[in-house]
């Protein structure tokens, strides 16, 4: 009897996705509570449009730097261990060889299973140091390309949430009805992403939108009455 084949599906764009949600959910809350909280000041239209066009341009770059140095430390971070478990490996191979071993005594093998096992790990330097990195201390080797993709994904993801509720400005000329509706079309919009968000951090969905919406509402109802009170 012939039987389908076992096909296992796993999201692997984790970094990916971090990146996007990390610049999406700043670049809808922050130019959102910037653009309630000059409505509030009840500015000139074209000034929210040059401000939120100014934080935009900012925000994007520093969380595009922000997310290059984070990953160039994780780099960074990874080849220094790197070379310290190559040198141990060659100046104290006993005891590291006995780290290798404790490992596997963490899983509930015999002392009789680990003794070939450790033997064919460490007879090969690179098997036995990347064996290492990743049992003992947890590290996965990074991505050469990941900081330039990280901050350019982070920075472009930055703009496309922040043109969403500094868009309803650029037509309208009335200040209070741009408020009113960038507030619409931002919670929809932050309820959409949170839903979205959801499915990939698996909580329920409705969570996840209320919960975005909320942030980002409370952000921007504290800018517009902070506003409003000093004004």
């Amino acid at each position: 009897m012939r039987t389908a084949a076992h096909v296992e599906q796993h999201f692997t764009a984790s970094d990916t996705v971090r990146d996007v949600v990390i610049g999406m959910s700043d670049g809808l809350t922050v130019p959102f509570a910037l653009a309630a909280g000059l409505s509030g000041a009840r500015v000139a239209t074209s000034v929210v449009v040059l401000a939120g066009l100014a934080e935009i341009a900012a925000g994007s770059i520093a969380m595009g730097l922000g997310g290059f140095l984070a990953a160039r430390t994780d780099q960074e971070h990874y080849r220094s261990e790197l070379q310290r478990e190559i040198t141990e490996s060659r100046e104290i191979p006993v005891e590291e060889a006995a780290e290798v071993a404790r490992v596997f005594e963490r899983w509930g093998l015999t002392s009789q299973q680990i003794e070939p096992i450790v033997a064919a790990i460490t007879s090969d330097e690179k098997r036995w140091v990347d064996f290492m990195m990743r049992f003992e201390l947890g590290l996965e080797e990074p991505d050469p390309k990941r900081a330039v993709r990280s901050a350019s994904t982070i920075g472009a993801s930055y703009v496309a949430g922040g043109f969403i509720p500094l868009a309803p400005y650029f037509f309208l000329d009335d200040l209070r009805a741009g408020l009113m509706v960038s507030v619409v079309v931002t919670l929809v919009a932050l309820f959409i992403f949170g839903c979205i968000k959801a499915r990939f951090t698996g909580i329920a969905w409705w969570r996840g939108g209320f919960q975005t919406t909320l942030i980002g509402g409370l952000a921007a109802a504290a800018a517009f009455a902070i506003a409003r009170l000093f004004r």
